[in-house]
């Protein structure tokens, strides 16, 4: 498995807007091969800006990067520029192999 991650920070007084943003777009990415899971993540807020993470679980490193080079990314991810002003500098991307899996019932 792979985890990809975009890392934001939300300017102070954006936090409804850019998870509208979130909320309302259509990601695509159910009709991705190899698409596991995305959650949201709301973090802890700071002096001048609330940090978010998009987290998203992929069946391996290679179906996230035919991702990113396919039709379904650039469509999801065409008006992102628009959504500059709701956070401070640019999203930081951290992508990880899963080398540890631990779950309830699990053998």
């Amino acid at each position: 498995m792979y985890i990809a991650m975009n890392r934001f920070r939300v300017a102070k007084g954006s936090e409804a807007a850019f998870e509208q943003v979130w909320l309302s777009r259509d990601t695509h990415l159910d009709k991705v091969p190899g698409f596991v899971e995305f959650h949201l993540l709301r973090g802890p807020e700071l002096e001048d800006h609330t940090l978010y993470a998009s987290h998203t679980v992929w069946a391996n490193h290679a179906a996230f990067d035919a991702w990113t080079k396919s039709e379904a990314f650039r469509a999801a991810h065409h008006k992102a520029g628009d959504n500059k002003p709701l956070y401070l500098g640019h999203p930081q991307f951290e992508g990880f192999e899963v080398m540890q899996t631990v779950g309830r019932g699990a053998k």
